[in-house]
């Protein structure tokens, strides 16, 4: 099967197509270009035949201000083996029902299906994730999961695979997931390898619940305003839900009723999710030890404050710190 002119007639590995489209995200389709598209002799003629598809008629532009003129057409969609999504060029705007339908049936005839960050509303677009678990950037997670309810959207998740589907989150978690897919299909040397040239570890620890803005509460004019404050300038008092029912007049019934409406989460849930927030400040902006962060946010124990960081961050605190502590 004849594919692009400027593809390396030499190897003879699975076919990898990258989709192109106008306001193509160039970072993303990088990212498919680096790990599949790039000349590895070492690799041996088994390695990944590599070539990019225009699923719509040019002139296309790619952010950065580049003009894009890709390999062929959709037509190598039939013959491909993976098929990468980098990105779309909006949540809202609507994916071509002709791709959706080829990129269905490039699945059914044994296609594996990968999307970078907001690629994922394409797949999304063709119901073949319906009921599955899936991942994209985390600022588009709830857009994903209004726009597709048959889905399940993990927004703490580096990358996502099953059935041969393949989702990963912000840009670059695509390259997590393009190197696992390097691993799978060629072995942990292979991937290593990979891993090295581009230099990347070849396993990130942790998903992308590290990286996620601190949530900011939505508070109506009442009373638990001044109370969020206090509690957030005193984590390490020994706050109960008892005691901050009384500090603003309520049963404890009313209480906890009206805090789940004002910040979205129980007052036990919010506390800790505060105290693992400050604890990620203060890890990467002092030298203090487990414990005194423990103490100062709140916990009381190192081993108490592990527990609710691994449960929301997806890091022990030491690797956090290890990961983001400024150089």
């Amino acid at each position: 099967m004849p594919i692009a002119a400027d593809s390396s007639s030499s190897l003879s590995g699975p076919l990898v197509v990258a989709l192109v489209y106008d306001g193509l995200c160039t970072f993303e389709f990088g990212i498919a270009a680096e790990i599949f598209g790039l000349d590895r002799p070492e690799m041996g003629p088994g390695w990944y035949r590599f070539a990019s598809v225009a699923i719509e008629a040019g002139p296309m532009r790619a952010h950065g201000g580049l003009r894009v003129v890709a390999d062929g057409g959709s037509e190598l969609l039939e013959h491909a083996d993976i098929i990468i999504v980098p990105g779309w060029r909006g949540a809202e705007a609507p994916v071509p029902i002709a791709l959706a339908e080829q990129l269905v049936a490039a699945h059914r005839r044994g296609c594996r299906l990968v999307s970078i960050c907001s690629g994922a509303f394409v797949l999304a677009a063709t119901g073949l994730l319906d009921g599955r678990r899936v991942t994209t950037h985390w600022r588009y997670a709830e857009e994903l999961r209004r726009r597709f309810p048959a889905l399940l959207v993990d927004e703490a998740a580096l990358y996502h695979g099953e059935d041969r589907i393949f989702t990963s989150a912000g840009s670059a978690a695509g390259i997590d997931l393009m190197i696992a897919l390097v691993r799978h299909d060629f072995g942990a040397e292979a991937a290593n390898s990979v891993a090295r040239r581009i230099v990347m570890p070849a396993h990130r620890n942790g998903g992308q619940a590290q990286f996620l803005e601190r949530p900011v509460a939505w508070r109506r004019e009442n009373a638990l305003g001044p109370l969020l404050d206090e509690v957030r300038a005193s984590l390490a008092r020994r706050w109960t839900i008892a005691a901050m029912a009384k500090m603003v007049n309520m049963s404890r019934r009313t209480f906890e009723r009206r805090f789940v409406e004002t910040t979205g989460l129980g007052p036990g849930e919010w506390l800790a999710a505060e105290r693992v927030e400050a604890a990620k400040d203060m890890l990467t902006s002092s030298t203090a030890s487990m414990d005194e962060v423990a103490a100062a946010v709140g916990f009381g124990t190192a081993h108490a404050m592990r527990h609710h960081f691994r449960a929301r961050v997806r890091l022990s605190p030491t690797a956090y710190r290890q990961e983001f502590l400024p150089v």
